[in-house]
């Protein structure tokens, strides 16, 4: 495993449990994070903890690191498979999603996400499949 996957590792290993701070600090202060819930862009790191301790008052997004590669860009792109319950511990969506990092001077200056699809859209399609 390169010095960038474990780092990245660590860090889906802080998030699953909820340890924001940790993540922060190894983030740019300017850093640009892909909103997975709603979509677009949130920039800096008080910006990064507001979305997340907003987002874990109404969801439980969990991440297993599946894969890691580094495209042409070199940036570390990292198959995840993302399970996200409400509150209440039931299942809203299962899915496996890409999640590309650029990292400079060992902290995370940009995070995308490779679909095209938000969380929201994923829970609301996979409401949608099962009251079918």
């Amino acid at each position: 495993m390169s010095a960038n996957q474990e780092f990245l590792q660590n860090l889906y290993d802080a998030f699953n449990r909820r340890e924001i701070e940790a993540i922060i600090s190894a983030m740019r202060p300017d850093v640009k994070w892909a909103n997975g819930l709603e979509g677009g862009f949130v920039y800096g790191r008080d910006a990064v903890r507001e979305y997340w301790t907003n987002q874990f008052k109404a969801i439980q997004p969990e991440l297993e690191a599946l894969k890691f590669e580094t495209d042409e860009k070199n940036r570390n792109v990292v198959t995840v498979h993302q399970i996200i319950k409400d509150l209440q511990g039931n299942l809203l969506a299962d899915a496996t999603v890409h999640q590309i990092f650029t990292i400079e001077n060992g902290l995370i200056s940009l995070y995308e996400t490779g679909e095209t699809e938000t969380i929201q859209e994923m829970i609301q399609k996979a409401g949608t499949s099962n009251e079918q």
